[in-house]
């Protein structure tokens, strides 16, 4: 998050829970199996597990995942669960406590980590952990986010540092290749396949009699667009195919001006057609500044 803030949406603007269980019953009935609720940070919406238990109650939803930066989490693992939240994913860049002290502007990692463990106790699993490498910056823990799998049953997942909405903080030179984590990362041990299906966009490994297996997710070197079947819909209620395209189709208007089920089911089916077959970047050819997007990563959801 950048330390100035981000200009806020007027809550009139925001979807309601309605409105969002609306949108997802009807994309559930063209084959939508799979919901994220991320952020932002999504536990700070008041009654989130209202949400939850809407989502979790559609016919054909077979799982429904939250993204978080943990910090809430000891406060609300149980509940979520007994909402219907399938698992967790936690966004985690550092381990070091003082390293998250100054990444956070003043977070407590025993907060988070205790979040972690309630989520375990809660049976949100199988928690996954984010962690963006970012060179000069806390790429020096990469093994030690790896070596977590040895002992516990988490899915670490190294994401490649994206260049979209980074403003001042993205270069080539902070940007660390999948090719080069995985290296730094077999420094440790041999890998071997982990033969994870989600439909997601990581691909999984893992160390010989692990509990936990190592992710990763190349969104530049070695990009899944062929592949991405995800539609994101932002808080103010427009669909957003591709991360790196600025196409949004707002649902806004058929929600509260009476439009219909029929019209609601049009606009994703075009959402669909809209994706595009791909982004230009690459590791070999990385952009040279940030990616001018209208949106911050924090306001389209990871």
């Amino acid at each position: 998050m950048p330390s100035q803030g981000v200009r806020l949406i007027e809550y009139k603007e925001i979807l309601r829970y309605e409105e969002i269980i609306r949108i997802a019953r009807v994309a559930a009935g063209l084959g939508l199996k799979k919901i994220r609720l991320t952020g932002g940070e999504p536990l700070r919406r008041r009654d989130i597990t209202f949400l939850v238990k809407g989502l979790s109650g559609i016919n054909g939803i077979d799982e429904l995942t939250l993204t978080t930066n943990g910090v809430l989490l000891q406060k609300y693992a149980f509940p979520l669960k007994e909402a219907g939240l399938t698992r967790v994913n936690i966004s985690l860049d550092s381990l070091n406590p003082f390293r998250y002290r100054e990444i956070t502007r003043g977070g407590d990692i025993k907060v988070v980590l205790d979040g972690i463990r309630e989520a375990e106790r809660a049976g949100l699993e199988p928690i996954s952990i984010n962690m963006v490498p970012v060179r000069g910056f806390n790429d020096d823990e990469i093994e030690a986010f790896a070596l977590l799998t040895l002992e516990k049953p988490y899915r670490i997942r190294f994401i490649e540092f994206m260049p979209l909405g980074a403003r001042d903080f993205w270069s080539p030179e902070r940007y660390v290749s999948q090719d080069e984590i995985r290296k730094r990362i077999e420094s440790l041990g041999k890998l071997e396949p982990a033969h994870i299906n989600t439909g997601g966009p990581a691909r999984y490994w893992r160390f010989p009699g692990a509990r936990g297996v190592i992710g990763f997710i190349s969104a530049l070197s070695n990009h899944f667009c062929n592949e991405c079947n995800r539609l994101r819909i932002t808080s103010d209620g427009r669909i957003r195919p591709c991360l790196f395209s600025e196409t949004e189709i707002d649902l806004k208007p058929v929600l509260r001006c009476g439009g219909d089920d029929r019209e609601l089911e049009r606009l994703l089916i075009l959402a669909t057609e809209c994706k595009p077959e791909g982004h230009n970047y690459s590791s070999s050819k990385p952009p040279s500044g940030e990616i001018k997007s209208c949106r911050p990563m924090s306001g389209i959801g990871g």
